[in-house]
């Protein structure tokens, strides 16, 4: 099957949501009370205890998918220890039949769960991707999306250097303007990619999407 067959993402919205400031605000001035699902907390274990082996710079690529992209950033960067996290047992099954690289670990946890267990324990990342997150389009969807989302304000405060990348230019507005509401510099760009990290990019680019990134760097406020 070819992979230029993906449709561009269509959405009622024509430019960012008018309730994404008051969204943002809410959630940057409260706290989320949601329960950590067990899977999540027994898999973030695992990574913790993993982690005090070593004093690798840790990368996180949330929403890793199958796991190809951790896969390939970690034979990118074999300095580093790679996290791959997906909610989706499915998605991360074939890969974890797999042999992976010494310096990747893919685990299955609810991403709002890992990340807020990753701040409780002052985790700080040397880089944090979130790459082609669901963009949930619909405009009743805004609080879906991840900057609309109870969790946003837990990503800043893993520091480290951001990237998330998308084929809808809204989510990346959106997610800018949620950083900067949050008080954080970012820039929106658009991506070009010589080797794509993840099946949707390839797809993506195949297809003739127009892709973009948006990118911050968090400054240092505790230690890992």
């Amino acid at each position: 099957m070819s992979l230029a067959n993906s449709s561009t993402v269509r959405s009622n919205q024509t430019g960012p949501h008018p309730a994404l400031r008051a969204v943002v605000d809410r959630h940057l001035a409260s706290s989320s009370n949601k329960p950590v699902a067990e899977h999540s907390r027994e898999a973030f274990v695992r990574v913790q205890q993993r982690i005090g082996l070593d004093e690798q710079p840790l990368i996180l690529d949330a929403g890793c998918g199958n796991g190809s992209s951790s896969v390939r950033l970690a034979q990118l960067h074999p300095e580093h220890l790679i996290v791959g996290v997906d909610k989706s047992t499915h998605r991360l099954q074939n890969a974890l039949r797999n042999t992976t690289p010494s310096n990747c670990i893919l685990i299955r946890a609810e991403l709002e769960d890992f990340w807020r267990l990753a701040v409780t324990h002052h985790w700080r990342l040397a880089t944090h991707l979130i790459l082609y997150p669901n963009p949930w389009p619909k405009q009743r969807h805004l609080r879906r999306r991840w900057h609309g989302s109870a969790a946003f304000p837990l990503i800043p405060a893993l520091g480290g250097a951001l990237e998330l990348r998308t084929n809808w230019h809204n989510y990346a507005l959106e997610f800018a303007a949620a950083l900067h509401y949050a008080g954080h510099a970012c820039a929106v760009t658009p991506l070009s990619t010589v080797e794509p990290l993840t099946p949707f990019e390839a797809k993506y680019r195949a297809s003739g999407h127009s892709l973009w990134r948006c990118r911050a760097d968090f400054p240092v406020t505790h230690k890992g």
